[in-house]
């Protein structure tokens, strides 16, 4: 008699675990008050699927948008058509490889430059050469364009000038005249995903404030209005980004001044710092000592740093007198970092006041990419973060993202869209796409 009182309470025990076993609610797709049949995505080289320093059919497979189509299939979603390179051209404009470390732990690169895209050069008068690719003809939902700022969208001769736009548009360089707005609103769409304006602050802060400028920011507010009018002119619903502060990406935080410093400082024990040329106000620049609120880009030939430079002091050694500072396009100073930060910020201001009288959802990049390079992140078990290669969501070229690096975007956009128009659109499965490709 024990003994069954024993299985009785045992099995007792074992129905009241089973009853309080908590429920997992998957909510039931739906599109809610939003209509996906036909979703396009507006953007730079981060909508394209733009990773290692290229685009390539690889990376244009894994692009953000195209997650989020794939997602939006249970909700309604229509086809989602990507001007891909074809199987023998899958290496696009070409990009890097991780094929090796070096014996400090520096990583070595490689260009690929075989299965090209490339179908020739077009000069352009008082512009320089532009690299044309092979022609895409077909249907386009995903309509990224890298290299494109919001301050092209409107100018009728961008279409000559940048070849990746140039392979999308009917007609040839030099004579084609179609404004980037008027071609992807040119076919009816039901909504859309816009993620410009990134590329009107990262071209001045990846050449070091030496090689582009800021847009102005009265004209990216006119354009940015001018934009999501023309977007929503017939009622379409859609999810806008914000811009990330771009001076967070691997870009500006691998190569330090303290670890190029201590470097020299191996050899050369004497060495008190490195010299830069920094921004003092305006257009004027001076020599000052580095600290560590300067930020050296990726690709700063540290090779140079201690190099013989003649001057007419006589020959110094490169980067560490303040006759013989670091050039500009390596290094954005610190009053630099100011100027485009408050860019950025007027620009996400922008962003987030024309999206709320719209009626569009917003997703913060900005806020979201900070908090990853602050706390970094963790996906189904996996810790990531923002460091160069290891961190697994920032490719080979330390801006653009890895195919986990999309994803994760992807989803954010989706829980932004979600909760704007009370859809469910089920997220993706980041486990499911990788990091860098090691060798």
């Amino acid at each position: 008699m024990k003994t069954f009182k024993q299985h009785i309470y045992i099995i007792a025990g074992l129905l009241l675990l089973g009853a309080c076993k908590p429920e997992v609610n998957t909510p039931k797709p739906y599109h809610g008050s939003a209509d996906f049949t036909r979703y396009i995505s507006i953007g730079n080289s981060l909508t394209a699927g733009y990773a290692d320093g290229g685009l390539y059919l690889d990376g244009q497979l894994n692009s953000y948008p195209s997650i989020i189509a794939k997602q939006m299939q249970s909700v309604g979603g229509g086809a989602f058509t990507q001007p891909l390179f074809g199987a023998d051209q899958a290496n696009g404009s070409g990009y890097l490889s991780l094929t090796g470390f070096n014996p400090d732990g520096t990583p070595i690169t490689t260009p690929v430059t075989t299965n090209l895209a490339v179908r020739g050069i077009q000069p352009i008068p008082g512009f320089g050469n532009v690299v044309l690719y092979t022609k895409y003809t077909g249907n386009i939902n995903n309509y990224g364009v890298p290299g494109i700022k919001l301050l092209h969208i409107v100018y009728a001769p961008y279409g000559n000038l940048n070849g990746y736009y140039e392979r999308l548009l009917p007609g040839n360089s030099p004579a084609n005249s179609t404004t980037y707005l008027d071609f992807v609103t040119a076919k009816p769409f039901t909504f859309f995903s816009n993620w410009l304006g990134n590329n009107d602050a990262l071209g001045y802060a990846t050449s070091g404030g030496a090689g582009d400028v800021l847009t102005p920011k009265d004209q990216f507010s006119q354009l940015y209005g001018l934009l999501i009018s023309k977007m929503t002119a017939n009622g379409q619903k859609g999810v806008v980004g914000t811009i990330p502060d771009v001076t967070s990406v691997p870009y500006f935080n691998t190569v330090t001044v303290g670890a190029v410093l201590g470097a020299v400082q191996k050899a050369n024990p004497t060495v008190k710092a490195l010299y830069i040329n920094a921004l003092v106000s305006g257009a004027t620049y001076a020599p000052r000592a580095a600290t560590a609120k300067d930020l050296i880009i990726l690709t700063f030939p540290t090779g140079k740093i201690g190099q013989p430079v003649v001057t007419p002091y006589g020959t110094l050694p490169y980067g560490l007198t303040p006759v013989t500072p670091i050039d500009n396009q390596y290094v954005l100073d610190e009053n630099e970092v100011a100027l485009t930060e408050s860019y950025v910020s007027s620009y996400n201001e922008t962003i987030k006041s024309i999206a709320a009288a719209k009626g569009l959802a917003v997703f913060d990049a900005f806020t979201f990419l900070n908090n990853i390079k602050l706390h970094g992140l963790v996906v189904n078990g996996v810790s990531l973060n923002s460091g160069y290669i290891s961190g697994g969501i920032f490719s080979l070229d330390g801006v653009h993202l890895t195919p986990r690096g999309y994803a994760i975007v992807a989803n954010e956009f989706i829980k932004a869209i979600n909760a704007k128009y009370g859809s469910s659109i089920p997220l993706a499965n980041v486990s499911d796409y990788r990091g860098v490709k090691f060798p």
